[in-house]
């Protein structure tokens, strides 16, 4: 039989089968396998796009890496010890661990051998006749995983979607055996809750009576017993509780924090501040599903259980508790309404809290500089007293009902004392099953007196879970059924047709039929006056934003057809806006950069002069910023920008205003670096310094989101003499 060589899944389109192999070869080879898993499985992904959606581990990949990984991208997949040959590699593919490193295995065809994938040699061959045991039995390690297509993939549940198929409810059934334990436990902690009741009567009843003091030791022994069963079923089931919770939390809070990254820039229609406050509601979830409320709300069912024994023990007294429960039901249902509504208002109110706490905190400086501390506080008392007074009117009507209940509690105590005290006169009962029935009822009415409380949360609950749900369904950049082009790299031609859009919301603005045209290794400068459209540009070129008519592509494909990190990989941007995220210098130079070595990391900072002032600092590049590089001027979070996007070594670099916080003198200086590390770049320059422009051939001049000029530099500069660039 004559296999084809299958090309790894991350090798870049184009590239021959030797540069196939050694891209393979270099690549960790569990990450390799993976991508070949997934092209296998029909839906590709480069390097770069999986690594910039899975958490990295900090050494070699292993399978339990792997694992983790595809499992956070909806991938069905399971880690397990397989009998090699009982594996049906139809069904792969599969990724078994072996002494020489990870091999995949997967179907050819139905009919045909399995072929078996080695990511150092690069490529898949058939297994001799199908006889996977004499081809890696004397090197397989037992363990293989397993990857199939997500759940919505195959028709099942719809909607948003996370590791374990629905966002929220996949963990929890994932966890369904340990709340299955978790209901047993229950059951059995009300039945030993018996024990109190039924030794009671029986002391008053039989050992006082009888003073059968031998009696009363052997139940003290039982009763003991019981006891010490109770206390070890309850302790299980608070751990149940808190393992199931703490595996959905983590699978859960995974799944939104990834939508949150992937969220397109047009859908976060809120303030960041609201976004963090939702994203905090998930508080609220997590503890519903790990306090005692749910196991309040467990233990209601056993309430007719309760029941059913008093009316075996005390016969007529039972109706005492029944008369009592409506009345307790009744006081929290009252309340109701105005605590959801309540809750409602909370959240909202929280929200505006928390936006305004996060404006004051990033914005501190330029409020301390205009003095705008008081306006902030104005809107923070606000926010803080209207929450106050909804907190006080919560409070008010779930002390309402919670005064109702424990009214109704001690009433109905006293009631089963007065209605047993005519039956024990009657001779139908004795004094015993008054006390069983007193004990009984509290177990009866416990629950429900908590009603309240367990409503008040499950709505606080409700609100926050919808909050969430919103959340999860707004668009994301990749959809869950999106198959990409694999490109690994680009060659840095850019194409503008007739691109139209507007910012969400706006009417004015935007882009209004853009077209133009870049060739691979062209330089060109976008000029125009604020509010042009130059930024926006930038953005539709990254992606960040899609064109609502017309089309940007790159390298000839429409870039909708580009996953979101293989463009952006290639795009090294300098962005007006400089993030730096709190961590140290190096470690904001090769952020987004894999594997980069410190000689390629101290190039890229020669060149964007950000060695200039960390040479001569006691810490160096281990000097540890703060939030947004406080600390640091404008012109040195610039170069620390400029660095990490040469870094890559990306085919077109995108520069917003690169220099604008630099001195003259430090701006020649990186523009004569500069020259020599673009040369076979294509470069987009969008500024106001006439002094970057002597790195252009070509010129584009945007006015009011459309192109008013377009040619050679010389040519534009003249003609817009009067208004250059604005």
């Amino acid at each position: 039989m004559t296999a084809a060589v299958a090309r790894p899944a991350s090798a870049p389109a184009g590239m021959n089968a030797a540069g196939a192999d050694s891209a393979a070869t270099a690549m960790d080879p569990v990450l390799a396998c993976v991508l070949y898993a997934l092209e296998r499985l029909e839906r590709p992904m480069s390097a770069a796009a999986f690594r910039s959606r899975v958490s990295r581990p900090s050494e070699a990949w292993t399978l339990e890496d792997a694992l983790e990984a595809v499992e956070s991208l909806g991938f069905v997949a399971e880690l397990d010890r397989v009998d090699l040959a009982t594996l049906d590699h139809r069904a792969g593919p599969w990724i078994l661990e072996t002494r020489e490193g990870p091999r995949v295995v997967h179907p050819s065809s139905l009919d045909e051998a399995p072929r078996i994938f080695d990511p150092a040699a690069g490529g898949g061959r058939p297994g001799p006749s199908g006889d996977l045991v004499a081809e890696l039995g004397a090197v397989y390690l037992g363990r293989a995983l397993s990857l199939a297509l997500p759940a919505a993939t195959l028709g099942e549940s719809r909607g948003p979607r996370g590791r374990h198929g629905h966002w929220f409810w996949g963990p929890i059934a994932r966890n369904g055996w340990i709340y299955g334990q978790v209901a047993l436990a229950a059951l059995l902690a009300n039945v030993f809750a018996l024990g109190t009741s039924f030794f009671s009567m029986i002391v008053y009843d039989r050992v006082i009576p009888n003073n059968a003091f031998d009696t009363l030791l052997a139940l003290l022994f039982g009763v003991g017993i019981v006891f010490v069963s109770d206390f070890a079923i309850r302790t299980l089931r608070g751990y149940f509780l808190d393992v199931a919770g703490g595996r959905a939390d983590a699978a859960i809070a995974d799944s939104l924090f990834e939508h949150v990254l992937d969220l397109e820039m047009r859908a976060k229609k809120t303030s960041t501040g609201a976004l963090a406050n939702v994203m905090k509601e998930f508080e609220a979830v997590r503890e519903f599903c790990t306090s005692s409320t749910l196991t309040t709300l467990v233990d209601l069912p056993f309430a007719v259980f309760f029941l059913v024994i008093i009316g075996l023990v005390g016969g007529g007294m039972v109706w005492v508790p029944i008369i009592a429960i409506p009345f307790l039901i009744g006081a929290s249902l009252v309340v109701q309404p105005m605590l959801a509504r309540l809750t409602r208002e909370s959240q909202q109110d929280g929200q505006v809290k928390n936006a305004v706490l996060i404006e004051a905190l990033t914005g501190i400086e330029t409020i301390k500089s205009l003095g705008a501390g008081s306006l902030m506080r104005r809107r923070w008392q606000d926010a803080v007293t209207s929450q106050a007074r909804i907190g006080l009117r919560t409070r008010l009507a779930a002390q309402f009902a919670g005064n109702v209940a424990n009214l109704v509690t001690q009433a109905t105590q006293v009631a089963i004392v007065s209605v047993g005290f005519f039956m024990v006169a009657s001779g139908s009962i004795g004094f015993g099953a008054i006390i069983a029935t007193s004990i009984l009822a509290g177990r009866v009415l416990a629950p429900l007196a908590q009603l309240t409380q367990l409503l008040t949360r499950l709505n606080h609950t409700l609100a926050a879970y919808r909050a969430l749900r919103d959340l999860m369904e707004l668009p994301r950049e990749r959809p869950a059924d999106a198959t990409y082009v694999v490109r690994e790299r680009l060659q840095g031609g850019i194409e503008f047709r007739d691109v139209r859009f507007r910012y969400p919301g706006q009417s004015a603005g935007g882009l209004d039929g853009v077209s133009f045209k870049i060739e691979p290794g062209e330089k060109v400068a976008i000029l125009g006056r604020v509010g042009s459209g130059k930024t926006t540009i930038a953005k539709l070129l990254l992606g960040l934003h899609r064109p609502d008519e017309g089309a940007v592509l790159v390298d000839g494909i429409d870039m909708r057809q580009i996953d979101p990190a293989d463009l952006r990989r290639n795009i090294g941007a300098v962005l007006q806006d400089v993030w730096l995220m709190t961590g140290t210098v190096r470690q904001n130079i090769v952020l987004g950069a894999d594997d980069a070595s410190d000689a390629e990391m101290l190039r890229v900072a020669e060149i964007a002069g950000v060695s200039d002032f960390i040479d001569r600092h006691p810490d160096g590049y281990g000097l540890r910023l703060r939030e947004r590089g406080e600390g640091l001027s404008g012109g040195q979070r610039q170069a620390i920008s400029i660095a990490r996007a040469l870094l890559p070594r990306p085919p077109i670099l995108l520069m917003d205003e690169p220099t604008s916080s630099m001195d003259a003198a430090s701006e020649q200086a990186l523009l004569k670096r500069l020259r020599a590390e673009i040369a076979d770049r294509t470069v987009i320059l969008m500024t106001h310094r006439a002094a970057l422009l002597e790195l252009v051939d070509r010129t584009i001049v945007v006015d009011q989101g459309r192109i008013t000029a377009d040619g050679p530099k010389a040519t534009v500069l003249r003609g817009q003499a009067a208004s250059p660039g604005g």
